[in-house]
């Protein structure tokens, strides 16, 4: 750990957890926006190459991985999140927490961090779509955009943020949309929570879903997180994954259906298959949709064939609320009344 608390001062304290990802990342050259090595850089780099944020707050600074962010997997967001609720539960004066990481898994980790923080400080995960390298680098301005909210009152209470290109976004809502551009973090339909300008971090809205310090989930004492799989419907797709899945010992399935949530004749055959399995090898299953927008709600069908409707999340948040779901309960009106009130 990097300690760069400034004795005597009254700024106030922010830790940085990094975990590598485009923003600890350098290219070639300046022009080199898709071919770049990760591991380059570490967090103390990060914050060095902005001294601005030593006008707003002390640092402290903390590594947890220093990878592509699709190469993380949920042991790092057990690490994560018992850090995080370690530095709160045990410093009162911490005023935010930040978290530099990947976008390509970005919003899985935090939403992760959404649901098992249990502090209503700010939490704030932030990344760059640009190696640091590059012409034009959105990292450094992401970076010190993310310290600003963190050290902002009315951050708290907000649940885990988003930040990056001016935007503040919930991590339950937002949804990487774009491969290059700088504002790929959107939620479409509910949109931005605030914007972050030069005189100072505005909020317009909140998430009225549990999260944060409202959460029922504990992941101090676990060493880790029940296996859940995701499976894509397309046409003519193969029952089979289904099957093979089951086998594999998953606790879970999420179905990232079409449309409103539908699956195939042969995909509603293999889930009447799980229905006749015994409780102990039955995975619980979800449906979510592959559209991007809308809700799926119950409907008399997937009701009767024990599918839990992931409302508006998209499939790989839905993976992760699943994943914690089971570590409470595998009775299906506990874990579709988990899904409706995250």
């Amino acid at each position: 750990m990097i300690d760069k608390d400034g004795a005597g001062s009254d700024l106030p304290l922010v830790w940085v957890l990094s975990t590598g990802g485009t923003i600890a990342s350098s290219g070639g050259s300046p022009t080199d926006l898709s071919n770049y090595s990760v591991g380059t850089l570490t967090g103390d780099d990060l914050i060095n190459a902005v001294p601005a944020i030593g006008q707003l707050a002390r640092i402290k600074v903390e590594s947890i991985a220093n990878v592509f962010s699709s190469d993380l997997t949920t042991s790092h967001w057990l690490t994560l999140a018992r850090r995080i609720n370690a530095i709160y539960s045990t410093d009162p004066i911490v005023a935010g927490i930040v978290v530099t990481h990947g976008t390509n898994t970005l919003e899985e980790t935090a939403y992760f961090l959404n649901l098992t923080v249990q502090d209503d400080r700010p939490v704030v995960i932030v990344g760059a779509m640009r190696p640091a390298t590059a012409i034009s680098a959105d990292g450094p301005l992401n970076l010190y955009n993310a310290i600003r909210t963190a050290i902002c009152v009315e951050a708290r209470g907000k649940g885990a943020l988003i930040v990056m290109n001016d935007a503040i976004n919930s991590a339950r809502d937002a949804t990487k949309t774009h491969t290059y551009r700088v504002e790929t973090f959107r939620a479409p339909e509910l949109g931005i929570l605030g914007q972050i300008d030069g005189d100072k971090v505005c909020f317009y809205h909140c998430s009225t879903r549990r999260h944060t310090a409202r959460t029922e989930f504990d992941v101090r004492d676990l060493a880790s997180l029940p296996k859940v799989e995701i499976v894509y419907s397309y046409v003519e797709s193969d029952p089979a994954i289904i099957d093979a899945i089951v086998t594999t010992g998953a606790k879970g399935i999420v179905f990232a259906a079409g449309g409103a949530g539908v699956l195939s004749s042969v995909e509603k055959a293999a889930v009447r298959r799980i229905k006749q399995l015994p409780p102990e090898l039955r995975p619980v299953l979800v449906l979510s949709s592959r559209v991007g927008n809308g809700r799926v709600i119950p409907r008399t069908e997937y009701d009767e064939l024990g599918m839990v409707p992931a409302d508006n999340l998209n499939p790989q948040k839905a993976r992760v609320l699943l994943m914690l779901a089971l570590t409470q309960t595998k009775e299906l009106q506990e874990i579709r009344r988990i899904f409706w009130e995250y």
